[in-house]
């Protein structure tokens, strides 16, 4: 009997990882059989060609590469973790908490094409990784809605203003407003849970984001 796969998406630095740990904390305290995975897995020799996306080896902007090629290198990088790390546990019957998922694909991919491809692109997606590859679909995805411009303050945070470090999506800001747009189109076409992040004062509290997960989710 499968269990549940929960995904936290957003933009980069929306705080992805940090609503995933607080969301694996809480269930683990409430005696859930609980597991967090986090994608991509730099850790995975299955992970090669998407670094090298990654890092500018085959274009030093995110459309030198199309969105059906992007989408191949992360989906084996999700296959080989399914397979071979957390499958077993979700198949039987644990709660899977994951940092990112095929919905990064359908975000961060979209954006690359005209807007009348998307609803094209996102049935070849999914139809490619949870029908032809076999991996599970979400049960729930949380969507953290971030403004482009606060997610690179965030950004430049992580990397202590160091933008060198950045991957080619991180630091191509025209391009992550495209996602933002294409994030928002998602949500509302798949029926994401979206949380807002930011308000009138800024970035929300890591606490109140938290909490409204977790009355979202209503588990």
């Amino acid at each position: 009997m499968n269990g549940k796969l929960i995904v936290v998406e957003g933009l980069d630095g929306s705080g992805k990882a940090t609503q995933a740990a607080k969301l694996f904390e809480s269930l683990k305290e409430r005696g859930m059989n609980v597991r967090k995975v986090s994608f991509p897995n730099y850790d995975s020799a299955a992970s090669g060609p998407l670094k090298m996306y990654l890092a500018g080896e085959f274009g030093t902007t995110p459309g030198d590469v199309n969105p059906y090629a992007a989408s191949s290198f992360f989906a084996v990088d999700r296959f080989a973790a399914y397979k071979s790390d957390w499958g077993q546990m979700y198949e039987n019957g644990g709660v899977i908490i994951a940092d990112r998922y095929t919905t990064s694909n359908a975000i961060h991919q979209c954006s690359k094409l005209p807007e009348e491809q998307w609803d094209g692109f996102l049935e070849w997606l999914f139809g490619y990784e949870y029908d032809l590859m076999g991996i599970p679909a979400p049960d729930s995805v949380i969507y953290l809605r971030v403004d482009p411009d606060v997610s690179q303050e965030l950004l430049d945070k992580r990397y202590d203003n160091h933008s060198e470090k950045k991957d080619i999506h991180e630091r191509d800001v025209a391009y992550l407003k495209r996602s933002r747009i294409a994030a928002d189109y998602c949500a509302k076409k798949l029926g994401w849970i979206t949380i807002e992040c930011v308000n009138e004062n800024g970035m929300r509290t890591i606490e109140e984001i938290a909490a409204e997960i977790a009355e979202k989710l209503n588990i």
